[in-house]
């Protein structure tokens, strides 16, 4: 059996050097960089504060275009800063880079399937190394190297394993007291903490004051490999030429140490001390069980530690899973995270093509879902990728949509058995959504529902003319599934354009609804519309929270829902039946609901040209921030904003990828947008009670535990801790920053902590 191939250096600064560059340009460069860069760099760009350059070994891209970025748009998380200096200039900064390269690479002779046999049979590669999504993880993936690396670099990596190893799979020994060892590959370390992956692919998160010592070894798990010339140029033809996706198909086995498997997330309830999905569990309840923090104790809440996004606009919930915690960035980058200390296992960056920054998004992530040892990322530039949990290696990555044609995906994808089920943004660009739903393992696309009634469908009637053809019903925010009726609920947005109802005449079906999916076909087994013909921006995006409980003498599963239009709302979610309706904010627009759900619009409150004033403004009465349901006191807490505006209308012509919104709302001065968190009875709509907020946020949200407090999130920086039968403040917590997030809880060594993530940070909180 050939030695696997383990620990090689491959992030590199690679390719041939160009041939014969031209002077001029290469002087420029050098001055370019003596200028700009070699206060870290160094003036021969040999290192100083910053990495040696001329090693060709650069982490962060190999290519010419990743990294101008990186000398343009800086490197988050690091202390490499941006230098927006010209384009030009930046490619001549690396035209000079190139020459200090060394000499043009040698040819590739090998076979490259006799290679790929090598890699994936008698060499081990694949023990120890990922290629296109198959291998191991103890060593770097591979995917890439082809990019990244020169053939004499492979080769020297391959025979002399010990001479460079790559940067985080430094091998480390630690010793517990009595002498037991652990050898690995080291992670992370700092001064009280490390974080390695043992030889079984089992990570550990130690704190130093619970071990003897920790030793790196500098010496790679790797012995030299035993491979005859010509195994090695098959090998090297193999990592050089192939593509990315030529590993093929693989049965997917997840870890047995990191596996979250359908039944846990159905589940979710019985292990509290974990944050399975985005709302916390399937049901959207966003409920912590765990009950350490009490109103007793609450005010004793103090700071544990802090992760740095290197980045602003972060809108993330973290997931966490026995003390692995996952974050997501606004830019697509992503980490896991040590939850005991906050020090990152892995980084994920994902390389944005710069035409995304042009089209119609914001530039956000809300998060990950996870199904066994799996992550799942929606992105800008609408893909949906798979990642390793244990390493952030990409296992596959498919497009949705054609980001060009402005469609993104922002909210985390919800997982279910076998399945991950996304939506898309494009309420605002002339497009129509969708909800789809992807094989778990392989990223295959299995159904697709518009949220847009197609030809051949009745309620395609309730767009007039071709309205519906670029009608916006954006499916941007998480749904929630039922596991007891096997049924996904999705949240739809508003029609397009938002604020001219003239040339889209009708009801706008399944504009502002709720759809209920089979997750087997995308079927829709019954939809529920709260806005009919929306004409003021209000997406009923906000999460359906599926409930349990009797209702007016019956045991019913309900679907409870505050919406941005200012309503509360109650369904039975095994047909859809309009139940209750009620206004939990202030509302000028509507009468009521009548008996069956559809609001008695008050006339003169559509948008104009010369404009109507209508409560609330366009951000609503809630909006995206996480509601929150207490099986305990049985309340719904919701976070609410008052504001009101000016709406006005112009008509425009749609052309799909632009912004098409037909006009704007101005929010009135006088009032402001005071805000608050509000406790609701689900069953009556009737206020229990309420805690008043300077600001209202459309994304702060709530958190409810089983201690009995209410966590709740301001935009203007506070964690708040209220007692969640009478609302009152228990304790306080200014970040420094807005928050755009809903705080969650998760438990480490029998101790409760809460995380909440603000505008460029992520802070935890704990009892002494």
């Amino acid at each position: 059996m050939r030695t696997a191939i383990l620990l090689l250096s491959f992030a590199t600064l690679a390719g041939a050097a160009p041939q014969g560059p031209h002077p001029s340009a290469a002087e420029t460069g050098k001055r370019l960089f003596q200028r700009s860069c070699s206060g870290c760099h160094g003036e021969n760009a040999k290192g100083g504060r910053g990495p040696d350059l001329t090693t060709g070994r650069w982490h962060w891209g190999s290519s010419d275009e990743d990294i101008v970025r990186n000398i343009r748009s800086g490197i988050p998380g690091t202390q490499m800063a941006a230098f927006p200096m010209p384009q030009g200039d930046a490619h001549a900064i690396v035209t000079w880079l190139r020459t200090l390269s060394g000499p043009p690479d040698e040819p590739i002779t090998g076979d490259a399937q006799s290679g790929r046999n090598l890699f994936f049979g008698a060499a081990g590669c694949s023990r120890c190394h990922m290629f296109g999504g198959r291998g191991g993880r103890l060593g770097p993936d591979l995917t890439a190297v082809r990019d990244e690396k020169k053939v004499s670099q492979i080769k020297e990596a391959i025979q002399q394993p010990d001479k460079t190893i790559h940067e985080n799979f430094d091998t480390v020994e630690v010793t517990f007291p009595g002498g037991r060892t652990l050898r690995g590959v080291l992670k992370n370390e700092d001064t009280f903490s490390v974080q390695m992956m043992d030889q079984q692919e089992k990570l550990h998160f130690l704190l130093k004051k619970d071990l003897e010592s920790v030793r790196l070894t500098h010496q790679s798990l790797m012995p030299a490999a035993r491979l005859t010339p010509s195994e090695l140029n098959d090998l090297v033809a193999f990592l050089k030429t192939a593509p990315a996706t030529s590993a093929g198909p693989a049965a997917w086995h997840p870890s047995s140490d990191l596996n979250v498997t359908y039944a846990r997330l159905r589940d979710a309830a019985s292990e509290p001390q974990n944050w399975l999905t985005y709302w916390g569990d399937l049901r959207g309840t966003h409920y912590s069980r765990l009950r350490s923090i009490t109103p007793a104790n609450a005010p004793s809440l103090r700071g544990s530690w802090a992760y740095q996004f290197g980045g602003t606009g972060v809108e993330v919930t973290p997931l966490v899973v026995d003390g692995l915690m996952f974050v997501t960035g606004p830019l697509d980058n992503a980490a896991a995270l040590d939850a005991r200390t906050g020090r990152p296992v892995w980084r994920y960056t994902r390389r944005l093509p710069s035409g995304v920054h042009n089209q119609c998004t914001v530039m956000t992530n809300r998060g990950f879902a996870i199904l066994g040892d799996r992550l799942y990322l929606g992105t800008l530039d609408a893909h949906l990728v798979a990642l390793d949990a244990k390493t952030g290696n990409v296992i596959w990555d498919v497009p949705v949509e054609d980001y060009q044609r402005g469609f993104s995906i922002t909210h985390a994808p919800l997982a279910i058995d076998g399945k991950i089920v996304v939506g898309i943004t494009s309420g605002e660009c002339a497009l129509t959504g969708f909800v789809d739903a992807y094989d778990a393992a392989d990223g295959k696309r299995l159904w697709r529902t518009y949220s847009i009634a197609q030809p051949g469908d009745p309620n395609r009637q309730s767009w007039s003319g071709n309205s519906a053809d670029v009608g916006g019903a954006p499916t941007w925010m998480t749904g929630t599934y039922d596991p007891d009726t096997n049924t996904i609920f999705w949240p739809t947005g508003n029609p397009g354009p938002d604020y001219d109802g003239s040339t889209r005449q009708g009801d706008n079906l399944y504009s502002c609804s709720v759809l209920a999916l089979d997750p087997e076909t995308g079927r829709m087994k019954w939809y529920f519309q709260f806005t009919p013909h929306d004409t003021h921006d209000w997406d009923a995006t906000e999460t359906p929270v599926l409930v349990d409980a009797a209702f007016r003498g019956k045991q019913r599963k309900l679907l409870i829902q505050a919406n941005r239009n200012s309503f509360f709302y109650v369904l039975d979610r095994e047909n859809g039946e309009f139940l209750l309706g009620k206004p939990f904010a202030k509302q000028t627009w509507a009468k009521g609901l009548d008996d069956k759900g559809r609001p008695m619009v008050i006339p003169n409150t559509d948008p104009t040209p010369a404009g109507n004033y209508v409560c609330p403004d366009a951000s609503g009465g809630t909006n995206w921030a996480s509601p929150s349901y207490d099986p305990s006191t049985g309340l719904f807490f919701v976070a609410v904003r008052e504001a009101c505006a000016v709406y006005t209308s112009e008509t425009l012509p749609a052309r799909p990828g632009q912004p098409y919104v037909g006009g704007g709302q101005q929010e009135d001065p006088n009032v402001g947008a005071p805000g608050s968190i509000r406790a609701l009875d689900p069953i009556t709509g009737s206020v229990r009670w309420n805690f008043p907020l300077q600001t209202g946020s459309h994304a702060a949200g709530v958190l409810a535990t089983a201690g009995g407090v209410v966590f709740g999130a301001s935009r203007d920086g506070y964690l708040v801790a209220l007692d969640a039968r009478t609302g009152k403040l228990l304790w306080r917590y200014q970040t420094g920053a807005e928050i755009h997030a809903s705080p969650m809880s998760y438990a480490l060594d029998g101790k409760q902590y809460v995380a909440i993530a603000t505008d460029s940070a992520l802070f935890t909180f704990t009892l002494p």
